[in-house]
Parts: C-alpha cells; structure tokens; sequence
C-alpha cells in the first residue's frame, strides 16, 4: 500500500474540509440572516433537486476509473488515453442530459415546495441558476477524474476546496451588499468556473501525453467491462439520489419548506461533519484499487482495521454532534430554529448507521465488486419513498410536523439497516475476500446497538443551562466521556484492531525518539 500518497490525500482533504466546514457554515448563517430561514429551506430543496437529476451521471466516472487502475499500473499509456477520451465524450453526453431534464422538471417546482407562495422569489429563474452552475461542473469532469486515477487526490481536493472557498467568500460579500439569492446563486457559477480553469492548467501539465494521445479504440474486453460497470453503478446511483434527495423533497412538498429550512440546519452541521471524517476513507479508494490489483490477500487486512476505524471514529462525532446539536444551531444561525431532540436524536441515529459503511464502501469501490450488488440500490431508493410517503402522512397526522420529520428519517434508517448493511458486506465478503460474512454482520450490528444504548444514555445523562456556551461545553465532555469508553472496549476485544493501533503507536515512538 502507497502509505505516503495515502497520508497525503486524506491529509489535503482533512485540512481543507475543515475550512469549508466553517465556510459552509458562515455561508448558511448570512443566508438566513440577510434573506430568511424560508429561502435557506428553497436552497436546500433546490440543491436535493439537482442531487436527483445527478443520476444521470450513471456512475460512469467510478466505472471508467476503475478500469483505469490496472492499465496505469502497467503503465500502458494507449489504453488510459483511450478511457480517458471515452470519459470526456461521456460527461459531454451528461451534461447535456442534466441540463434537459432540469428545464424539464421547471413546471413542477411549486409542487415540490409546498408553501413557496409566502416567498417573493422567482421560483424558475433562481432554479435555472442552481442548473446552470451544476452543468458548468461536468465539463471538466473528465479530467478530474484522470488526475485522481493516479492517485494525485490530493490535487483535485486542493483545486476544488479552493474554488468552494472562492465560493463562500463571493457568497458572503454578496449576501451583506445587496441581500439577494439571485446574486448568491451566480456565485456558484463563477467560483466552478474558476476550477474548470485550474484543472485545465493542472491537467495539461501532468497528463499532456495523455490527454493529448492520438485517439485509440478500447478493445472489446475493456469496453465490455466499463459497460458492465456503469450499468452496475448507475443503479448504485438512483439508490442513493432515491434515499439522499428524497428526504428533503418529501418534507418540502409534504410539510412545507420553512421545517425544512430547520432541518437543513441540522443535517447541514452533521453532513459537514461527517463529510470531514469520511475524508480518511474516500481518498484512498485509488491507492486500494492499486494495492488489490497486485496485493490481494492484504486486502482484507486492512479492511478489519478501517472497518473498527470506522465504528470508533464514527462513535466519538456523532455523540458529539448529539450532545451539541442544538447550541451548534442557536449559536451559528440564531434563535428559535431548533428542531425537537426527537427529530436530532433519529438524525444522529440516520448518519450514524449510514456513515457504518463507509470502510465497506470504500473497499467495494477500490476492489469493483459494485457490479455484484447493482439491484441493491434500486430496491433501497423504492422502499425509501414508500415508507418515507407512508410515514410522513401518518406521523404527521398523529403527532404533528416535528414526528412527520421524524417519519421520513426513521424510513431511511429501516432500509439502511435491512438493505445496505447485509448486501454491501455480503458482496465484499463473497466476490472480494472470497469469506464467509456472518462473523462481521454479527459484529456490525452489535456495534450499531452499542452506540444506539450509549447515545440513549448519553441523552439522559446531559444538562439544561440558560448559557448556551456552559450547555455546549458541559454536554460536549459528557460526550467525550462516553466516546472513551467504547474506544477502549474496541480496543480490548477487536484483536485486529488493537494489532494495528499498537503498531502505529511503536511507529509514531520511533519516529519522535
């Protein structure tokens, strides 16, 4: 394993998620501050839109890089040269296709938000603006992707991060001077073309033989395996827009957009957060496809670590952002927009279980087997809508808005648990580490019921202040508290775990003596 290039890409990306985590932040703070928690909610549900008009990205990219692990290992520049050509064609193609399906979905829009008429907002024309700025995303998509399939992650994290700091400070300026979402929105544009220029020059200037390679056809072997797996990660990815934009849509259009603003909030926070911690997984899927390519056995090895990684890390921030949730709100957007503790306590359970998938994922990805699971998602997505739709209706009608939130997200926690954490193990396990799964979906859910008890104690166990900040401090030890605990236990009976954590130890002693 590359454990160089690995440190490096999760390094880069830890550092700049933390800079936008407090961009993202003050971007949302101005937002609601200068044009109101009812356009924040609009903004949410626009951006959940264009999440599912995403779909027609089909998973070509992670198709198509995968294919180009080996070539590159191999370092047969004709073959990565033809992927990438086919890459470029193909994001022309979905750029398009996003394009046409958002000016279709235009006469819908007062439909999806359902109490927009209390807005003095043109609907189509803010919307049209949010498309365009996703379209202007896909025409340097192409070259995105070539430079992270040689493993230089770390370069596109720091173009992207930069351009979404760009972003938010045009935002911001934006917001104070003239107090307009149109305005907002044009930002967006401007910051991605910015990027677009950056990787242009960045990409010319590492893969000019490459991009600049006569063209070349694939071979039918290698066109049949990309055709292969796009089908496969194009149902992957209608699973994941039909879960992850579905929420959003259906407390829009069924409750209306200012709770939606309230929740955003929330999931804003706890998706930032989250987005930093799955930074030391994400960047290392090409250094993992590499590493399986030639090293296959020791795959599997580290899998056991990432995978109780996973659980430890993921146990430390989400008691975390339970314990602080609410002052997090108050303090960073104002007042009288927390939500229930019912509706943060099924949002930190939601993250929480999805989040235990990361170290599968990552290691699905790197190693392909995403083709073995293709139906998966698209039975995912349906169940979602139907429990989410059933829900919500029920919920809503029996105890009110807030418990019509929590509807929606306990459907979303049900599929998750009896869909995504049985088939996503069993196809790593079955077509990757060629082993029995049993073991480690007892050990998942074990370690799912673990941090479900502990957050439930946690719940009753933290304190009311009138200071927000004294709240924020004492809850958040509390937290802290409960986190060593199971970091502990973790390390007393995950062997595999506890084999790895004193090896870096002795390795981090040798390194400072």
């Amino acid at each position: 394993m590359d454990k160089k290039r690995s440190i490096l890409n999760v390094g880069v990306s830890i550092a700049f998620k933390f800079v936008m985590l407090i961009g993202s932040i003050l971007v949302r703070r101005y937002l609601i501050k200068y044009v109101g928690n009812e356009i924040n909610g609009l903004n949410s549900l626009y951006l959940s839109i264009v999440g599912f008009l995403s779909v027609a990205e089909l998973g070509v990219g992670s198709a198509i890089t995968f294919c180009m692990y080996k070539p590159i290992v191999e370092k047969d520049n004709a073959k990565v040269a033809a992927l990438y050509q086919l890459f470029r064609k193909a994001y022309l193609v979905i750029g398009a296709v996003i394009f046409s399906a958002g000016i279709i979905i235009l006469p819908i829009l007062p439909y999806l938000a359902k109490d927009y008429t209390t807005l003095d907002i043109n609907l189509y024309g803010t919307f049209f603006l949010m498309l365009v700025s996703v379209v202007l995303s896909y025409m340097f998509s192409a070259k995105t992707s070539l430079i992270n399939a040689y493993k230089d992650n770390y370069i596109t994290t720091t173009i992207s991060s930069t351009g979404m700091v760009l972003q938010y400070v045009l935002q911001i300026v934006t917001l104070i001077l003239t107090r307009s979402f149109v305005w907002y929105l044009v930002c967006r544009s401007f910051a991605i073309i910015a990027q677009w220029f950056a990787t242009e020059i960045v990409a010319r200037a590492g893969h000019k033989d490459i991009i600049t390679y006569e063209k070349q056809k694939l071979d039918g072997e290698t066109k049949t395996q990309v055709i292969k797996n796009v089908k496969a990660l194009f149902m992957h990815r209608i699973g994941g827009v039909l879960v992850n934009s579905s929420d959003s849509m259906i407390i829009s259009a069924f409750i209306g957009v200012v709770m939606l603003g309230k929740y955003s909030n929330y999931t804003t926070i706890v998706t930032s957060m989250s987005g930093v911690i799955s930074l030391f997984f994400s960047p290392l899927t090409s250094v993992i496809g590499h590493m399986y390519v030639s090293e296959t056995e020791q795959t599997k090895k580290y899998y056991n670590f990432f995978y109780a990684f996973n659980f430890v890390i993921g146990t430390v921030f989400f008691l975390g952002y339970y314990a602080v949730a609410d002052n997090l709100v108050t303090l960073l957007f104002g007042a009288d927009l927390e939500v229930s503790k019912s509706v943060s306590f099924v949002i930190t359970v939601n993250y929480f279980i999805q989040f235990m998938r990361q170290a599968t994922l990552l290691f699905r990805d790197a190693t392909g087997t995403f083709y073995y699971d293709r139906w998966k998602p698209l039975f995912e997505g349906l169940l979602n809508i139907v429990l989410s739709v059933a829900f919500v209706i029920v919920f809503t009608e029996k105890f009110g808005e807030s418990f019509g939130v929590v509807g929606v997200i306990l459907a979303t926690i049900l599929t998750n648990l009896t869909i995504c954490h049985i088939v996503e193990p069993y196809v790593l396990y079955r077509h990757a580490f060629h082993a029995s799964v049993r073991p480690h979906l007892v050990k998942n859910y074990i370690y799912i019921g673990i941090f479900v008890v502990t957050l439930i104690i946690l719940n009753f166990c933290m304190r009311s202040f009138e200071n927000q900040w004294l709240e924020f401090i004492v809850n958040g030890c509390l937290s802290l508290a409960f986190s060593s605990v199971i970091i502990i236990l973790t390390i007393l009976f995950d062997k595999d775990f506890r084999f790895y954590c004193k090896s870096f130890a002795l390795k981090l002693k040798n390194r400072i003596f």
